[in-house]
């Protein structure tokens, strides 16, 4: 994913975030319980059913913090 001409705060699908971090939606999940720093989904309404979606900025920070840390060890 390209992300130079992104807007700061443009939003990701939950769906597409699967398909960008190549995880199923449990999966996510299960990295959400698991890793505190991952950024909080922006949710579309008060239901179980309402759409979920991401700032890429945050999305992509994380990644980036997880690089550098990885590169540090």
């Amino acid at each position: 994913m390209h992300h130079s001409a992104t807007p700061n705060k443009a939003l990701i699908r939950q769906v597409r975030l699967c398909e960008w971090l190549d995880l199923t939606r449990s999966e996510l999940e299960k990295l959400r319980k698991k890793d505190p720093t991952f950024p909080k989904p922006i949710k579309d309404g008060d239901t179980r059913q309402a759409g979920a979606y991401y700032v890429v900025a945050e999305v992509d920070a994380w990644l980036q913090a997880k690089i550098a840390a990885r590169d540090a060890a």
